[in-house]
């Protein structure tokens, strides 16, 4: 009987760590990584950050760890009765001599076929040109109204309304609630998308959401989703899950935020910005209207500068001037003559006082007489010259002077204060004084209205 059993000696009997350990190197070097599929139950997080479950089906379970350092790029929310995928090794924890799977990364359930169906998806409306930069809208600079397609009970919406009221609090903002995880989250989204258009009083919406699995976003790679996106003709905003989760909803959107706050933040301008920029626009404004004011103010003082110049009044004054300084040029002539012949008339006088002979004095006398009446006569003959030149210049200022105009029914106005002539009704203001030159007298007024042509 004794021979039925294993004969012991000294060099067949082990201790229990090292049966261990010779198990745990079997099981590290027999069985390669692979993946494993089951439900979770047994679930426990403590505050090392590591994570302790079992995966089970209808047959047996395993116990599982999956380490906090590999679950640095981990978006599942895990729970009990949660369906899923499992890569890693088989382990032996040698203290208690129990087997365990280690686990190196997880994936729902299935999501293999929806990764598969969202690159289908993916492919087919790409080949469309439903993601086509040339059917981008352009964002308003400053939207009048923003819609917000989200969960009403979300942490996403109130990130979104707390960064709006922050940079621009005065924007009307309007809640599409929808549910946006499970079989009515596509419909409900895409509903939404044409409420918010047929209601056409938003410029900007927003649809968002928080992260999640694959499986979590999945209404938003719904095809009746994406062309609800694409058909809108307001400018959308996404912003789905996390920076790294990227849905179809994405491609399609006119614009993809990283996060439901990052598309508030591309919605709305900061208002202190926008302030600061409407101050320098005005600044410049009031700058070149300045600048136009001053030329135009100079050139209106040329312009009237020139007018003066060129007037009928200004005209008629050097005629008149023109006429003075003829009739002193005249007179100064004439005296001169004079004179010279009252010299020679002296100088004649007294030759003759000093030779006496009374013919010679009957003789210069007539010779006087004679050259008095030429003086008489060249200073009326000049004289009469010099009046019909004066004559024909008076006649000619009569012809352009205002006072003809003033014959025909025209009037004269000029400022009372300034006596400056009114050309244009802009010069003068309501209840100034004005004075009106009439053909026959003066009058004067006061401005109760005035229209410029």
């Amino acid at each position: 009987m004794d021979e039925l059993f294993f004969k012991k000696d000294e060099q067949s009997v082990i201790s229990v760590s090292e049966l261990n350990k010779k198990a745990k190197s079997l099981l590290d070097k027999g069985i390669p990584k692979l993946w494993i599929e089951g439900e979770i139950s047994n679930l426990a997080k403590p505050a090392s950050g590591h994570m302790y479950f079992s995966l089970k089906d209808e047959m047996s379970q395993i116990r599982c760890a999956w380490f906090r350092q590999r679950q640095l790029q981990n978006t599942l929310n895990i729970v009990n009765g949660s369906k899923m995928l499992a890569l890693g090794k088989i382990g032996l924890y040698e203290p208690r001599g129990e087997y365990q799977f280690i686990v190196e990364k997880m994936e729902i359930a299935g999501e293999g076929d929806l990764k598969r169906k969202y690159e289908d998806l993916k492919r087919k409306l790409s080949a469309e040109g439903i993601f086509s930069e040339e059917n981008k809208s352009e964002l308003p600079n400053l939207p009048k109204k923003i819609g917000v397609i989200t969960s009403p009970s979300g942490a996403a919406v109130q990130d979104i309304l707390t960064v709006l009221n922050r940079r621009f609090p005065i924007i009307p903002i309007i809640i599409f609630p929808v549910a946006v995880q499970g079989e009515q989250a596509a419909p409900q989204i895409q509903n939404a998308l044409e409420k918010a258009n047929f209601r056409a009083d938003c410029d900007l919406l927003i649809l968002a959401r928080g992260g999640g699995s694959l499986e979590d976003l999945w209404a938003f790679n719904e095809e009746i989703v994406a062309r609800a996106i694409f058909d809108s003709e307001i400018p959308i905003i996404s912003a789905i899950g996390h920076e790294t989760d990227v849905t179809i909803s994405d491609f399609t959107a006119d614009l993809r935020a990283p996060t439901p706050s990052g598309a508030a933040e591309l919605a709305v301008p900061d208002q202190h910005d926008w302030i600061k920029s409407i101050d320098n626009i005005s600044e410049k404004i009031n700058t070149i209207i300045t600048q136009q004011i001053n030329s135009k103010s100079q050139l209106s003082d040329w312009i009237n500068k020139r007018l003066s110049q060129s007037s009928p009044m200004m005209t008629v004054k050097r005629q008149i001037e023109k006429s003075n300084n003829l009739q002193k040029m005249l007179s100064s002539s004439i005296l001169q003559n004079l004179s010279r012949q009252e010299k020679n008339i002296h100088q004649l006088k007294s030759n003759l006082n000093e030779v006496s002979p009374r013919l010679k004095i009957h003789t210069q006398l007539s010779r006087i007489k004679e050259l008095n009446q030429k003086i008489t006569s060249c200073s009326d003959h000049l004289l009469e010259g010099l009046n019909n030149r004066i004559k024909l210049a008076s006649k000619t200022l009569n012809s352009v002077s205002p006072l003809r105009t003033l014959d025909r029914g025209y009037a004269i106005a000029r400022d009372a204060k300034t006596k400056n002539v009114i050309m244009s009704a802009d010069t003068i203001e309501i209840e100034n004084d004005i004075e009106v030159k009439l053909a026959k007298g003066e009058i004067k007024v006061t401005v109760i209205e005035k229209h410029s042509d």
